[in-house]
Order: C-alpha cells, then sequence, then structure tokens
C-alpha cells in the first residue's frame, strides 16, 4: 500500500512538472535569450553585464546564456531544458523564434532619415546651459543624484535620469557603464509611441478612431461594436490576463506567439465596450495589426512609424523589435537613450508641434491626457495620467508613459518640465512619488 501511495505522490509530481513548472521554463528560458540578444546586439552590453545586470532578477537569472557573434543570435534555457533562440536583424531588433520559423526567409527593414545637425531638442547637440533664475540648482541636482544608488547598492537601481525645462536640459545623470547614447529598453512606454501613431494618422485626416475597429473576425458577434477609440483607453471589454508573475495571456503572447497582433483578436467578450477598464499588452499590439492594416505594403507600415514620427522628432537612436510575423511589438519593445525619450516626451509638452510642425493636434494630446471613465484618473489614451492623485505629491496634469521596471517619461505641463527615468526597479521598490515632487520642487513659478 505505502508503494501504491508513493508511486501515486510521483506520478503527481511529474504532472505538476510537466504542467506548471516545466512551461514555465519556456518562459524564463524565453524572457532570457530575448534580453540578452536585444541588450547585446542594440546596445553593445557583454554577456557578463547582462547576465549580472538585466537578468538577475527572480528566477530570470537561472538561465544559462550563449551568445553567437558571427550568426548574431542568443540561445537560453534552465537547467538544459526549454531552450529558446533570439535572432537579431539590423534594423527591426532581436525576436524570439520557435522551431517552426525560417531564419532564412528574407525580411524588410525601415528606411530611416536621419535627423540634421543641431541643438537639442531639434538635433542631438546638447547646447551651452541656459541658467534659469528660478532653478534652485543644487535642490534640483541633489533630487537626481538621491535616484541613483550609492557605489555597490542594487535598491534603486537607476540608469538615467533627464530633466527637461523649457526644451533645456536642466540636468542629466547616469549609472556607471551608460551615458548620453546608451539605448535603454522602454518597455510598455512603447504602448504610448504605438498610441502617438494613430494621432498622427488622424492629423493628416487618415483615421477615425470612433469608427468600428476594422477586424474581420468581430464582425458577427458583440464585439464589431468596438471602436479604435476603446482600444487606445483599454476600454474594449475584451477578455485580458495582464500579470507577468504567472503564465497568462501576456506572457504567452510574448514569449510564444507568431503574430502578437492576433492574441487580443481572438479573446471573447468579458464586458460590454466602454465599461470596464483592463490594462492590456494585447490590445497595444492589435493597435500594432490595425495600423498594418491601413497600408498596401508591409514595408510602408515599417516606414511610417520612423518617418512620421520617431525619426521626424529626431529620435534616431530609436529601434522598434518585431515579432515573427514582422509586425512591430508595440506593446513592450521600444529602445532609445534618454535623451531621445526625452524628445518624445517634448512633443506631447509642445502640444503636438515639433519645430513648427504640428505632427500631432492639440486635440489629439488632450485626448491622449484625458481620463477614460473606467480608469479612475489613472488612464487617459495609451497614456498613465495623475488626475487621480495616484502621486499625491505631484500635479495632477501629469501624465506619463509608463514600463515595467520603472521606465517612465513624465510630462507636467504647468511646470514645463519632462522628467526621463530609466531603471530597473519599479513602483513597488522605487518611490517615485518623492523622486518627481523633489525635482518638481526645485522648479519655482
Amino acid at each position: 500500500m505505502m508503494g501504491f501511495f508513493l508511486f501515486l505522490l510521483v506520478l503527481l509530481l511529474c504532472g505538476f512538472f510537466g504542467r506548471i513548472v516545466y512551461r514555465k521554463l519556456d518562459f524564463f528560458s524565453g524572457f532570457s535569450a530575448k534580453n540578452v540578444a536585444s541588450c547585446h546586439f542594440i546596445d553593445n552590453r557583454p554577456l557578463d553585464l547582462i547576465e549580472s545586470q538585466d537578468n538577475d532578477f527572480k528566477v530570470f537569472g537561472l538561465a544559462s546564456n550563449t551568445l553567437f557573434e558571427k550568426g548574431k543570435y542568443a540561445t537560453a534555457s534552465v537547467f538544459g531544458l526549454q531552450k529558446r533562440k533570439a535572432i537579431y536583424r539590423e534594423g527591426i531588433g532581436a525576436t524570439l523564434i520557435n522551431k517552426d520559423f525560417d531564419e532564412s526567409r528574407p525580411f524588410l527593414v525601415p528606411k530611416r532619415v536621419k535627423s540634421k545637425p543641431g541643438f537639442y531638442p531639434y538635433g542631438d547637440v546638447k547646447p551651452e546651459e541656459i541658467v534659469f533664475t528660478n532653478i534652485d540648482y543644487n535642490a534640483l541636482n541633489a533630487a537626481v543624484a538621491n535616484s541613483f544608488d550609492i557605489s555597490g547598492q542594487k535598491e534603486k537601481r537607476t540608469r538615467a535620469v533627464v530633466v527637461i525645462y523649457k526644451n533645456q536640459i536642466l540636468a542629466e545623470k547616469y549609472a556607471s557603464g551608460f551615458d548620453e547614447t546608451s539605448k535603454l529598453l522602454g518597455w510598455s512606454m512603447a504602448k504610448s509611441i504605438t498610441g502617438a501613431l494613430f494621432g498622427a494618422l488622424e492629423q493628416q485626416g487618415k483615421f477615425d478612431i470612433d469608427k468600428p475597429a476594422p477586424i474581420p473576425e468581430w464582425q458577427n458577434d458583440g464585439r464589431k461594436n468596438i471602436t479604435t477609440r476603446n482600444l487606445l483607453q483599454m476600454n474594449s471589454g475584451l477578455e485580458w490576463v495582464e500579470d507577468y508573475t504567472k503564465i497568462c495571456d501576456v506572457t504567452r503572447m510574448l514569449y510564444q506567439a507568431v503574430d502578437m497582433g492576433k492574441v487580443q483578436i481572438d479573446k471573447p467578450l468579458a464586458f460590454q465596450p466602454n465599461t470596464h477598464w483592463c490594462y492590456s499588452g494585447g490590445t497595444t499590439n492589435l493597435l500594432s495589426k490595425i495600423l498594418r492594416y491601413q497600408f498596401k505594403s508591409h514595408q510602408e507600415y515599417l516606414d511610417f512609424w520612423y518617418t512620421n514620427l520617431i525619426d521626424k522628432i529626431g529620435m534616431n537612436s530609436m529601434v522598434l523589435e518585431t515579432d515573427m510575423i514582422g509586425n512591430y511589438v508595440g506593446s513592450s519593445y521600444g529602445w532609445a537613450t534618454a535623451r531621445d525619450w526625452g524628445k518624445f516626451g517634448l512633443l506631447y509638452l509642445n502640444q503636438g508641434n515639433w519645430n513648427g510642425e504640428q505632427i500631432l493636434s492639440p486635440e489629439w494630446v488632450k485626448f491622449t491626457s484625458t481620463p477614460t471613465d473606467t480608469s479612475e484618473g489613472r488612464y487617459g489614451a495609451q497614456f498613465w495620467l495623475n488626475a487621480g492623485g495616484h502621486f499625491p505629491d505631484v500635479p495632477r496634469d501629469m501624465y506619463y508613459c509608463n514600463g515595467f521596471q520603472g521606465q517612465m517619461v513624465a510630462i507636467i505641463p504647468s511646470k514645463d518640465l519632462v522628467i526621463v527615468h530609466l531603471g530597473l526597479k519599479g513602483e513597488d521598490c522605487f518611490d517615485f512619488n518623492d523622486f518627481l515632487q523633489s525635482v518638481i520642487a526645485a522648479v519655482k513659478k
């Protein structure tokens, strides 16, 4: 009898390992391979630095990684299991692939237009510092310095801070090993980039966000009433689970899906549109797919993101990465320098106007920064908001791009400020309220 129970216990443990643990190993190795390939080939970080800093949290550090310089790819596995591979292709970054992916298949890359030399923000040269009489520089520099770790510590893990006032860089600081040329992953800040593309289309008179979303699969059920506005505001009512601590919709999308935009398309309605707010990376990748529908060719789609927004405002360092079918992963995979992330914030601070050209309408900026009814003042259209006082000591008009592990581009119109923070710690470990308040307090108006 005892032997039978031991046998049964072994079967249960094997079943648990197969159903739960083994599937998680695929997630762990997929994350590690993708991050190693991106960090190394986009930002030239050595493997030992990536493993000791970028991949050293929770269980992701268990992965064993190998870089292949000649083939430009990375592999990872956990205890020799669930080996995953991520390939790098110049122009579209790193892509986590599956065993069916044809690596010999030709691929398209976006055409880029580098901005002309000039002073920041309309170029990349930092001008001579303008001294503003209403700025307490000692307090400002102390606030910025305090957001970084003391040497040897790993508590705040800030990598870059840039403070921009009236289009001028007031303060700028980087962690050891990083500088103004370092390309840093914005994670979900890419959602704000994706949203802005619809603003650019609207400004050109080419898209109406209040029409039903152009999804053929939805035309015979209640999903046909979902508008692009609903999607931009995360208000579609579609079923979705966004939890990076477990195997769920978002992790399956990022680490297993071939076509990331299709994952949300296939989800049923859980609520009626515009009655329930639900943060969804799948929704943003669906928006990327909708953008693809607006162009006759894939090349036009790839080019549009850069020629009509990213390169137009001089974010020349930015690299948007694609999924296996070649669409941009608009939910998560945008890399740029801290200064270039700041340019994106300035576009919104300046009401969509860039050096005299109206890329986004002021009405679009207002739409972006206005709370959607069901978010309790936390969300607008692919931007987070402080309208509900989430950060109690920060102006309520602040709205911001927000990404995993503490990525932020904060836009504060009442103070003429853009504050960029890039790092490896989110709100659970880094006090953004104190950081933002202390920077803002140094600006006297």
